[in-house]
C-alpha cells in the first residue's frame, strides 16, 4: 500500500493565517510529507470558501520545485469546470517539470457555489465529464485531434503542446456517490479513487464492486483495477481511547459542518464512524488492522489518501499524528499489502 498526503488549503477554526501564508505553508507542508516519508502529496481543486486551492496546477508547480521524489496528485480535478484544452496543457507542462512524476485524479465536483461560478448546474456535471474525458484523452494520445461536442467549440487536426513527458499521464476516476465514475474509469480500463469520505463503508466498496463488474464486461481483467481510497479522518495514538478522545469534539464539530451538511453523513459519534465508516482512530496495531479489512472489502486498496485537514488538527499534532502513523503502521502495510503503483518510496531513516 502507498500513502498520499492530500490538502484543499482549510484552516482549522481561529487561524488567524493570511492567504499568503496558508499557499506559501502548502507548498511547505508537502516538502515536510516527502520528508517524512510519504508516496506522494495531492492538491485538491475548490473554488468557493472556506476553501484557498482554485490553483492546484499553480501549487503542485511549486511543490514540483522544491521536491524530487513524491507523485504530484491533483486531488481532485474537476474536469467538467475546465477546458479539456487548458487541463492537457497544463499538466503536461507540470509533467515535465516535475520529471513525470504527476497523476491526474479526475472528477464532477459536487460544489453548487463553484458551478455557478462557472455557468453550470449541477445536472450538467455527469455529461459534462464524460465528454471532456473523452476529449482530455484524446489529447494526450493523439496529435492533429479533429473534434465536436456539446460543450466547447469544436477542434479541427488540432495539437496540444508541450505533449507529456509520461506516456501518458495517468489519470484516476474519482468516485464517490453513482455508477457514472466507475463506468467511466472501468470502459477505459483506468484506476478509481474512492472518497470514502462521509457514509457506511459499504456504499464505496459497492460503488468499486461495479467497477470490477464493469471492467469485465469492457474486457478488462477484474482483478487488474487499481484503487485508491480515502478516509473521514486519521488519528493515530498509542492507547485507542486516546485516540477517540482527541478526536470526539473534532468530529462533533465536523459534523456540524457545512461540507458535512451536505453529504449528510448518517454516524453519530466517533466510534460509530469509526466501526462503520470512513474514519481511521485508534492504536496503531487497530488502524492497521482496519486498513487490512479495507484491503479485503475493497478487493484491493493500492493507495491510502489522508486528507491533512478533516480533523482541524493544529499543525503541530498533525504533523506528530501523521509521523506516528509513518513510523508504526505505514511500514507494516507497505510489507503485506504491496501496490502496484509508483515507485518504491525509500523511506526516511
Amino acid at each position: 500500500m502507498k500513502f498520499l498526503a492530500a490538502n484543499l488549503l482549510l484552516e482549522p477554526p481561529g487561524s488567524t493565517r493570511t492567504d499568503t501564508e496558508r499557499i506559501t505553508g502548502a507548498v511547505e507542508w508537502a516538502l515536510w510529507a516527502e520528508r517524512a516519508g510519504f508516496d506522494a502529496v495531492g492538491i485538491g481543486e475548490r473554488h468557493a470558501a472556506p476553501f484557498l486551492a482554485s490553483a492546484p496546477t499553480v501549487l503542485l508547480s511549486a511543490i514540483a520545485a522544491v521536491t524530487t521524489r513524491v507523485r504530484l496528485v491533483s486531488t481532485v480535478t474537476v474536469l467538467p469546470l475546465l477546458d479539456p484544452v487548458r487541463v492537457a496543457e497544463d499538466f503536461a507542462t507540470l509533467d515535465h517539470l516535475s520529471g513525470g512524476r504527476v497523476d491526474l485524479v479526475i472528477g464532477k465536483g459536487n460544489d453548487p457555489v463553484q458551478n455557478r461560478l462557472f455557468g453550470h448546474s449541477l445536472d450538467e456535471q455527469w455529461q459534462l465529464n464524460r465528454e471532456k474525458y473523452e476529449l482530455l484523452r484524446r489529447l494526450w494520445r493523439e496529435e492533429r485531434v479533429t473534434w465536436s461536442g456539446s460543450w466547447r467549440p469544436a477542434l479541427e487536426e488540432a495539437t496540444t503542446l508541450p505533449r507529456p513527458l509520461q506516456q501518458p499521464i495517468p489519470v484516476w476516476h474519482g468516485s464517490a456517490s453513482s455508477t457514472e465514475s466507475t463506468e467511466l474509469a472501468a470502459r477505459f480500463g483506468e484506476p478509481l479513487f474512492s472518497a470514502n469520505a462521509f457514509h457506511p463503508t459499504k456504499k464505496y466498496t459497492d460503488l468499486v464492486a461495479h467497477y470490477r463488474e464493469r471492467l469485465a464486461a469492457h474486457g478488462h481483467r477484474p482483478e487488474a483495477g487499481v484503487v485508491g481510497v480515502g478516509c473521514g479522518g486519521l488519528y493515530v495514538a498509542e492507547r485507542s481511547q486516546d485516540a477517540v478522545e482527541a478526536v470526539r469534539p473534532r468530529y462533533r464539530a465536523f459534523l456540524r459542518s457545512p461540507a458535512a451538511q451536505h453529504n449528510a453523513p448518517e454516524f453519530t459519534d466517533v466510534e460509530d464512524a469509526v466501526e462503520r465508516g470512513p474514519l481511521l482512530v485508534g492504536s496503531p496495531q487497530q488502524v492497521a488492522e482496519k486498513l487490512a479489512r479495507w484491503h479485503a472489502e475493497f478487493s484491493g486498496v493500492d493507495v491510502l489518501q489522508v486528507g491533512i485537514e478533516g480533523l482541524s488538527l493544529p499543525a503541530d499534532e498533525q504533523r506528530a499524528n501523521l509521523s506516528l502513523f509513518l513510523e508504526t503502521v505505514a511500514p507494516v502495510l507497505r510489507a503485506e499489502l504491496p501496490s502496484r503503483v509508483w515507485p518504491a518510496t525509500a523511506v526516511p531513516a
